[in-house]
Order: structure tokens, then C-alpha cells, then sequence
């Protein structure tokens, strides 16, 4: 079903969402006991590889175009410090004080999961720790507001004015998406107010919300591997995403163990 142009999933469809996340959750979990100073981004990426194969899904970012891009070549992005995000991983080793975003795309049984958390690599400043519990704060704050009846704008300004009431910024370039059977659809759901449309809030709707929070300024700039997002003040940056649903319920986020 469509409710204009935005897929209404279905209690089955749904369904089968969740179990994409839960990969995608759990993958994260296992991430998270095994990032640590001298372990590279690319190390990383070939985990999360072999546990996407060996849960019989596909690596959703793996070979995907936005505009004109060359294809992502990686099956994970990570993002370390000023990276916002899509960044590629490598030999890139990870130190004491980093901080890096990682995000885990699936397709699994024909449907997409997405979902991304920014860890600390040992002991970090105290700034980018508020930082990192600013940013997951907010995008509770928004998944509280996916409630049939609300706005798509209530998500934004929820968001917003926590990360600007503790004084960082959110990134206007990236925006959370709805999500499906693909891995962008219908609609567009920016971090803060006052641009796009703003549709009302629908049961079967299924939403990726996605703040990207800048310790600066929330201008960017995009590297020459045409990926890479970086902050253009060379601050620190924190990106964590849920995949929800919209039931009668309220919202289910799906990308949670």
C-alpha cells in the first residue's frame, strides 16, 4: 500500500524488517567489543563482511550510487572523527581518543536494514563523549515523535532542539530516508525544521532516523574519493540510526537487540 508516494509496509513485511535489523543490530554489538586502538577500519569491514554472508544476507552499501558516484566499494562505512559519514574503510588504524561512526546496511529476504552508532576508542575527551550522548539522546527523542497522527517535522524539530540546546549542530547536506524493499525511499526526513515537506505520521510507515551532529559548524565537505563526508571545520562528528516502524503501538524500532 502507498499513502501518496510512501510505502505503507504491511504486519508481514514488517516482520521480515525486523529480522533484516536484528542482523544488522547484531553486527554492531559484535563491533563493539572489537573496536580498540590498533585495529584499522579495514579489519572492521571484513568482520562485518563475513557475518552479512554467513547470516545469508547481502551487504547493502556494498557496490551502492548516490548521484554520480563511483560505487561504494566497502560492505560497512566508517566515519572517524571530522568524518561525518560514508567514510571508506582501509588501513586507516584506529587510535586512543577516536572516535568512529559505523554504519551496517543488509538486504535480507528482499528487504533493507539500516542502522548506525558511533563508538569511542579507549578513553576519549569529555567533549566528544557529551558529544556521542548528545547525538544518541536526540535520535530517541525523534523516534519518540514517530507516532501516528504527528508530523514528519515533529521527528526534526525534536531532534533539533536538543542538539542546539546542548550547543552542537545538526548536518543539513544527510537526512534520514524512509526505508524498504530500498534503501532510500519516501521521505526525506532532515535533522532539523523548516525544509522539505511534512506529511503526517501513518501506521506502516517505516522510517531511518539518522542524526549526524557536528561539534562545530554543520557545513561540510566531501573528499575526493566522492565519499567521504567531513565536518569543514575539522570538528568531531556523531552519527547514530534506528530503522522504525509506526504501529498502533507507537513506534518499533527494529535495528534493537
Amino acid at each position: 500500500m502507498k499513502a501518496g508516494l510512501i510505502n505503507l509496509k504491511t504486519p508481514r513485511e514488517i516482520q521480515t524488517m525486523r529480522e533484516a535489523n536484528l542482523i544488522v543490530a547484531e553486527i554492531l554489538g559484535f563491533l563493539a567489543d572489537v573496536i580498540r586502538p590498533g585495529t584499522t577500519t579495514g579489519e572492521l569491514d571484513k568482520i562485518a563482511d563475513r557475518m552479512i554472508t554467513k547470516a545469508k544476507a547481502k551487504a547493502a552499501f556494498k557496490g551502492y550510487r548516490m548521484r554520480n558516484q563511483r560505487p561504494y566499494p566497502a560492505a560497512i562505512c566508517s566515519s572517524v572523527n571530522e568524518e561525518i559519514v560514508h567514510g571508506i574503510p582501509g588501513k586507516r588504524m584506529l587510535t586512543e581518543g577516536d572516535i568512529v561512526g559505523i554504519d551496517v546496511g543488509v538486504i535480507y529476504k528482499g528487504f533493507v536494514g539500516d542502522a548506525a552508532r558511533t563508538y569511542p576508542v579507549g578513553r576519549v575527551s569529555d567533549n566528544a563523549m557529551r558529544l556521542l550522548q548528545v547525538t544518541r539522546e536526540s535520535l530517541y527523542k525523534g523516534i519518540d515523535k514517530a507516532r501516528a497522527g504527528n508530523r514528519l517535522q515533529d521527528i526534526s524539530a525534536a531532534v533539533q532542539t536538543h542538539v542546539e540546546l546542548h550547543g552542537f549542530s545538526v548536518v543539513r547536506e544527510f537526512v534520514g530516508h524512509g526505508i524498504g524493499r530500498k534503501m532510500h525511499e519516501p521521505p526525506q526526513i532532515p535533522n532539523y525544521t523548516g525544509v522539505g515537506t511534512n506529511p503526517r505520521l501513518e501506521v506502516g510507515m517505516t522510517l531511518a532516523l539518522e542524526p549526524m551532529v557536528n561539534e562545530g559548524t554543520w557545513k561540510t565537505k566531501l573528499l575526493d574519493d566522492e565519499w567521504t563526508a567531513v565536518t569543514a571545520d575539522g570538528k568531531l562528528s556523531a552519527h547514530f540510526e534506528h530503522s522504525i516502524a509506526i504501529t498502533d503501538n507507537g513506534p518499533l524500532i527494529l535495528s534493537e537487540l
